[in-house]
């Protein structure tokens, strides 16, 4: 079944977690695009500050709720529905999270993790499915790189990921089953550039640190609104792919680089100011919201060339067929005055005439072959990224290497 999307300036969005980082960055890019918006979050005094500086014309409305509670998400559904006449795209983005090792952490902060994650995203896409359902449109849900590859100190975050991604494979297959034209993708950000870790509680002694490389959290915003406009089934943010399939494909050796290079790095070593963070709702306001991007003391990159390449296959694939066909045509026409030189020589023992029509035939029927220099192209390009998961998986052995006993 085809699902078509509105483009955004058409479209009334609803994003969960708006007060800061990606929902904000995510907020902003959507009402530049035109789109109405309604921004979800506990912080009303910062959603205020932020609806003050998107609104034009009562475009945008802030709504103060828990996603961990169903009531206040049903709220929010019913007050969109009255503000805007309905929705376009539901975007479940907030979390929380709290570091610490599984023996440490205190059951009723693990539970409250579960309870933002799972239940906020679960309630937050039956609301969504339900109203989306004959109208169609689309339901965007915040996973993670941990959503398959789990990080030391983390264990209810990525417990709450890994769930998340089964309930978006399962809600997919059962509106797809049913005929609804509704498109449900799962957003896979690996380490973000945000407020994460100052809202996020910790029982380590350090505050903690993602390890690199980290994005801004405008690339992951990009990837969300389009997400919004082309349905897509998962999205994958820079190197969240590659430790994806590190995961599936070698857990030992996911295990390894875990228990070798990220337990240490997560412990970062610098003093932590905030480390109740807000994870529960009493300490919601004691760490500044309003703000979409973090202080990492790192280099934060800016882009993501796979995110962009994945999203725009077709566009992708011309500037790759058209970068083939300039080397082709060079490496041809360099063949071909050698080939020339060479029959010059030839014509003198064998006669030209008979020399060029001999020549010429292995090069007629190569072109004739089945895909042709699209066929090439995909050849080519299988090789370059074979070379390129082959030195990455190089590198990757060798660091493991050199630190084995």
């Amino acid at each position: 079944m085809h699902v078509k999307l509105k483009p955004l300036h058409e479209q009334v969005i609803v994003i969960t977690g708006a007060s800061s980082g990606i929902g904000l960055a995510t907020a902003r890019m959507a009402a530049e695009a035109g789109a109405r918006l309604v921004l979800v979050a506990r912080n009303e005094e910062a959603l205020k500050e932020i609806e003050r500086e998107l609104d034009a014309g009562d475009t945008v409305k802030h709504l103060v709720g828990d996603v961990g509670k169903r009531e206040d998400l049903e709220r929010v559904a019913s007050q969109t529905i009255t503000q805007f006449g309905g929705f376009d795209t539901w975007i479940n983005n907030a979390g929380s999270a709290v570091w610490g090792r599984l023996d440490e952490v205190s059951d009723e902060d693990q539970e409250k993790v579960m309870q933002t994650n799972f239940f906020g995203t679960m309630y937050g896409s039956n609301i969504a499915a339900r109203h989306l359902r004959d109208k169609g449109g689309a339901i965007i849900n915040i996973g993670s790189v941990e959503s398959a590859a789990p990080m030391p100190f983390h264990s209810s975050y990525s417990a709450s990921k890994h769930a998340v991604k089964a309930l978006t494979d399962v809600l997919r297959v059962e509106l797809q089953e049913a005929g609804a034209p509704v498109s449900v993708t799962l957003v896979r950000p690996p380490a973000i550039n945000t407020m994460f870790n100052d809202h996020a509680k910790s029982y380590l002694p350090s505050a903690p640190s993602f390890p690199p490389p980290v994005y801004s959290p405008d690339v992951v915003a990009q990837a969300i609104l389009h997400a919004a406009v082309h349905p897509q089934r998962d999205v994958y943010i820079g190197n969240s792919k590659m430790f994806t399939r590190m995961a599936q494909v070698t857990p030992r050796l996911a295990d390894l680089v875990s228990r070798t290079f990220i337990y240490d790095i997560v412990q970062s070593g610098r003093p932590d100011k905030h480390r109740g963070g807000t994870l529960q709702n009493s300490d919601v306001g004691t760490v500044q919201d309003g703000k979409a991007s973090g202080q990492y003391p790192g280099h934060v990159k800016q882009s993501s060339l796979y995110t962009r390449a994945a999203q725009h296959p077709v566009a992708t694939a011309l500037i790759a067929v058209g970068a083939i066909a300039l080397i082709a045509s060079v490496i041809g026409g360099s063949k071909r005055m050698k080939s020339h030189k060479g029959l010059s020589s030839l014509g003198a023992i064998a006669g030209l005439e008979s020399a060029k029509k001999h020549a010429h035939m292995p090069r007629l029927r190569k072109s004739h072959r089945r895909g042709g220099l699209f066929g090439t192209g995909l050849k080519l390009a299988a090789l370059g990224q074979g070379a390129k998961l082959s030195r990455q998986a190089g590198k990757v052995s060798g660091a493991v290497r050199s630190h084995l006993p």
